[in-house]
């Protein structure tokens, strides 16, 4: 076990000055597959999602980004649930993945803005006092913001891609700073990938709203 954990930290090579780990490397090819997945509704996504938080916790326990680590750990729980979901759908019955696109009710809504604001300043004060983070805010704001947009995502409500949206926007220069060129470059095409996911999701909400014409009788 110690030899592998030497191995993912070891570096694969070096992108813009920064020394890039096989972990990293781990995280960016899984990352990039799972937010595909999603954004295709594919059940896989969520398993290969766990991977992913395995492999981010590793990377970012080693670059001071501690509540990044405890949101990759409470990712793989929420997870094992979206999983679960999807795979019951709407029906209940596992293996259906029919779980309809919908948009939050006005107490989601509300919550959900609560929780990323009350979550941010304490995870932050958590940070500050207790750790030797130097991002505490950034830091504290993903790990909250990430985990209302998970829940979100596990339910298919379609306001969580303008969340993830807003996430990736301040994950990309948090991570540059630290050194993850890599996986600042990976979230630049989470970035992407939410936006042809919105799209997408939004065509095929508006097709299931949308009642089909009426056709004449022979």
């Amino acid at each position: 076990m110690e030899a592998l954990i030497d191995w993912l930290n070891a570096t694969a090579f070096t992108l813009l000055e920064n020394p890039v780990t096989w972990v990293e490397v781990i995280g960016f090819a899984t990352g990039a597959a799972c937010v595909w997945g999603v954004a295709r509704q594919k059940i896989w996504n969520w398993p290969v999602g766990i991977l992913n938080n395995i492999a981010f916790v590793i990377l970012f326990l080693g670059a001071g980004l501690y509540g990044e680590t405890v949101l990759q750990l409470i990712f793989a729980v929420i997870a094992v649930y979206g999983w679960i979901k999807w795979s019951r759908g709407a029906s209940g019955t596992t293996g259906s993945n029919d779980l309809p696109i919908r948009d939050a009710s006005r107490t989601e809504a509300i919550g959900g803005v609560a929780a990323v604001v009350l979550g941010t300043a304490a995870v932050a004060y958590l940070l500050h006092a207790g750790t030797d983070s130097v991002v505490p805010i950034p830091d504290a704001f993903v790990l909250a913001a990430s985990l209302v947009a998970t829940y979100a995502q596990a339910r298919k409500i379609f306001a969580h891609w303008y969340l993830w949206i807003v996430i990736d926007l301040v994950s990309i220069p948090l991570y540059f700073s630290r050194g993850l060129a890599l996986t600042a470059i990976l979230y630049i095409g989470f970035l992407a990938l939410c936006v042809y996911g919105l799209v997408g999701w939004n065509r095929l909400r508006t097709a299931t709203k949308t009642p089909a014409p009426a056709t004449a009788g022979v």
